[in-house]
């Protein structure tokens, strides 16, 4: 007995190690996007020195990755799928047992609003409401014309340009002074928060998160007092013919983590681990602003992420496997 108790340790630590083994060869989609490229390689990593998986990058996109994943069983793991996009095609995937959903790639999905900055509603509380914004229209005055209101839009040819107009519509913005300003591209719309943040002046418009902007630019989202309707949003906020009849808020975006069926199967603890990693829209809107700020790729930001947010992502795995990957960057 003395001496099965003592092989008890032993073979706990062979089966483990006998349960990464079996992840093998592991193909990661990395979308070129910051996020997504981020997620990527902190799963390469995370993958291949916790849990002894051969993790390989290989490039992807949305649609196509997606596609693939169902008809050709590759790549196996896709970190950030915005599933929207897929909606169908995923659905049908997970009922044919050739997907499964291991969990949020972002806690708070997607989110779209419209946004003030901080230092604003710090000066006046009300401008986080609509109404407080309505009232206090001529704070936002606009440069090319003075004698109206500027409220920021979302770029032309953008899904957004058509439900941030129709929500522009429904609050009837135009009739307290406000004209929908097109800011031409991602970077203009970007570049009028800057200039507004450096100025400390006053800025309405759209944005989305998480983006580096978010993380540089501390804005609040300005509650309409309408709640969300999911239903109204999708059969008219979205549709560019449908007359708004009345706002409604964004709902949140599902951002997935995606692996095949087959991979959560022969590797449920590497799968585990993708169930469990999850950042708030907060979180990665830092990173993202770290990654502009250092010019940063995939690798480099992964390499910052667990090594300054140590606390983050141990809670997204056992013990052992955390001395393993604190091992592995040490050696880096």
């Amino acid at each position: 007995m003395k001496h099965l108790l003592a092989a008890l340790p032993m073979l706990a630590a062979a089966g483990l190690a006998q349960a990464d083994s079996e992840c093998g060869t592991v193909t990661i989609a990395d979308m070129n996007w910051n996020s997504a490229t981020l997620i990527a390689n902190v799963d390469r990593f995370i993958l291949e020195h916790g849990y002894g998986c051969d993790a390989e990058l290989i490039p992807g996109d949305t649609v196509p990755t997606g596609t693939s994943m169902i008809e050709k069983g590759k790549p196996d793991v896709v970190p950030e799928l915005w599933t929207n996009a897929i909606k169908d095609a995923i659905e049908k995937g997970v009922a044919e047992n050739r997907l499964r959903i291991a969990g949020k790639a972002f806690a708070d999905g997607g989110e779209e609003g419209f946004w003030v900055p901080k230092y604003l509603v710090d000066q006046d509380p009300s401008l986080a409401t609509i109404e407080g914004i309505k009232t206090n229209a001529k704070l936002f005055e606009n440069p090319e014309d003075p004698d109206t209101s500027a409220f920021i839009g979302c770029p032309a040819g953008w899904t957004c340009q058509i439900t941030a107009g129709h929500n522009f519509e429904a609050l009837k913005l135009a009739e307290a002074g406000f004209e929908l300003v097109d800011p031409g591209s991602s970077a203009g719309l970007s570049g009028t928060i800057a200039r507004a943040y450096e100025r400390q002046q006053p800025w309405f418009g759209y944005y989305w998160a998480p983006t580096a902007v978010l993380g540089k630019y501390d804005m609040v989202k300005v509650d309409f007092g309408t709640g969300v309707d999911e239903a109204y949003f999708l059969s008219c906020t979205t549709q560019e013919t449908c007359p708004p009849t009345q706002a409604t808020m964004w709902p949140s975006l599902p951002v997935h983590t995606v692996t095949t069926a087959d991979f959560a199967s022969k590797a449920p603890r590497a799968y585990e681990y993708l169930s469990m990693r999850s950042f708030t829209n907060d979180q990665m809107n830092q990173l993202l602003a770290w990654m502009e700020e250092n010019q940063a790729d995939g690798d480099i930001a992964m390499e910052h992420f667990l090594t300054q947010y140590e606390s983050l992502w141990s809670a997204w795995v056992s013990e052992s496997v955390a001395a393993k990957v604190k091992q592995a960057l040490a050696r880096l």
